[in-house]
């Protein structure tokens, strides 16, 4: 569709003309061609400002801004450097906390800076933008922009870095500047269309160059950038498109209740894929003294948490608390039937209680699941050797022995080859062992016994004071 050439509003379609009527009868009446009792129409500029008083909402914010800024210096002791330790209590959008119910923080973190520098830039844009789109949209539509884009922002924060401290309004601010680009790109205006395009490059420039400082900086939170842009985006592209009058509210109503909605359906997501883990981790930092019982407090409150259950079995392992530990893996596999890891570790239970069967059931399991699992061969040789069925071990170590993560495989066939007395074999899988792990008390040993085993007693003892010193002097 054509733009009038001098406005640059849309023409109708199928029109001849270059210029709009709007322009033709104003340039008219600038002529004098025009009776005095012509009525020409009025169309205000988005530029006018249209607030219901003299202080706008723009000025409003700014001031939220900085109050709860000087609040924050005189908690923290400066003005420099806000601690996080404030921050986090004044309402900074922190994962576990955010995702554990206090979804609050996702309003509260537009209002907090990390410092003097952090909050004069942020101030410093939200205060040419804001005017801007204020004037543009209006007071209450300039409003649900910046808080839905802030949000939006906080949101991708705690999604991407749900570990870190999230402060500052920039979300919102890119989420200003996301909806002017997309109105200047979509909507129609009075100003001549040379003007607009200067406005729109300086945005461009504003977001390309914001992102850019912020990914070589390191510590800023772009995720919160890049939420609060794409939702600026869209939602002033849903705006320019089906609700750009001012004058029919509902159905500017109806466009923000929808992205609104998606807001929160993304943020009900984000709440799924990050939330266990977090309230977790909540859990930790508030809970004092033996790890089983934080677990455990973790468990109370939320019975069908798989990775606490897990966290939990792991401590009554490194406890020899077996038949506990037991319980803990199959709540696991109960909750999670695909997670291989719980179901290697109750494997290794079942051997340390000398019930090979179900152990070997557990490993057999893993490999129904995943044939090319090292873990699950890994099992299996381990059952097969104390089965004393070497040969068969051997075979399962050597399936599992390519994986670089999984540690003791050489050493395992080591021990088969040794029972084989196949002293050679024996003596390469240990030596492929400390060079994947590194050295040891115990593979020396395994080294001395199967040098001695061959004859090579120069070998053998080399390895066995090498065992000694890694082993350290004898206490009494």
């Amino acid at each position: 569709m054509a733009n009038c050439i001098r406005c640059g509003r849309q023409l109708p379609p199928l029109a001849f003309k270059k210029i709009c009527q709007w322009c033709v009868q104003h340039e008219a009446a600038q002529r004098g061609e025009e009776s005095d009792s012509a009525r020409q129409p009025v169309i205000t500029r988005p530029w006018v400002s249209r607030s219901e008083s003299s202080i706008t909402l723009t000025q409003v914010i700014f001031g939220a801004n900085i109050a709860v800024f000087l609040a924050t210096a005189l908690a923290s002791g400066s003005a420099i450097n806000i601690s996080g330790e404030v921050n986090f209590h004044y309402g900074a959008n922190f994962g576990p906390y955010t995702l554990s119910g206090e979804w609050w923080r996702l309003l509260t973190y537009m209002f907090l800076h990390g410092g003097a520098m952090h909050i004069f830039f942020n101030m410093w844009c939200l205060w040419d933008l804001g005017r801007l789109c204020e004037s543009l949209y209006g007071r209450w539509t300039f409003a649900t922009i910046y808080l839905i884009t802030g949000v939006a922002g906080g949101l991708a924060s705690i999604a991407w870095n749900p570990r870190v401290l999230s402060v500052g309004a920039s979300g919102a601010i890119f989420g200003l500047a996301g909806a002017l680009i997309a109105s200047f790109y979509l909507g129609e205006f009075s100003l001549p269309r040379v003007a607009i395009s200067g406005t729109l490059r300086s945005l461009v420039i504003f977001a390309v160059f914001n992102l850019g400082f912020g990914q070589i900086l390191g510590t800023v939170d772009n995720a919160c950038h890049i939420g609060g842009l794409v939702s600026g985006l869209i939602l002033g592209a849903l705006i320019a498109r089906l609700a750009p009058q001012p004058d029919v509210p509902l159905r500017r109503a109806t466009v923000v209740g929808v992205v609104a909605l998606a807001l929160l359906t993304a943020g009900f997501g984000v709440r799924q894929w990050r939330g266990g883990p977090m309230r977790m981790a909540r859990a930790f930092q508030e809970t004092k003294g033996d790890p089983v019982a934080r677990l455990q407090a973790v468990i109370k409150q939320q019975p069908n948490l798989a990775p606490a259950h897990f966290a939990l079995a792991q401590t009554y392992l490194a406890r020899q608390q077996f038949a506990e530990a037991e319980a803990e893996f199959k709540r696991v596999i109960q909750l999670e039937p695909g997670n291989l890891d719980a179901r290697f570790d109750l494997g290794l239970v079942y051997m340390t209680e000398k019930r090979p069967e179900d152990a070997k059931s557990a490993f057999t399991q893993i490999l129904a699941q995943d044939p090319n699992s090292a873990e699950g061969h890994y099992g299996l040789g381990l059952v097969l050797a104390d089965q004393q069925n070497h040969s068969a071990a051997i075979e399962e170590f050597k399936k599992a022995a390519p994986d670089t993560h999984l540690s003791g495989v050489s050493f395992e066939m080591g021990n088969s080859y040794a029972k084989l007395n196949r002293y050679d074999d024996a003596i390469n899988a240990y030596l492929k062992e400390k060079e994947k792990s590194g050295d040891s008390a115990d593979i020396e040993n395994a080294l001395a016994d199967a040098y001695q085993a061959k004859g090579a007693l120069k070998e053998a003892q080399d390895a066995r004071d090498l065992a000694q010193q890694l082993r350290g002097p004898a206490t009494h």
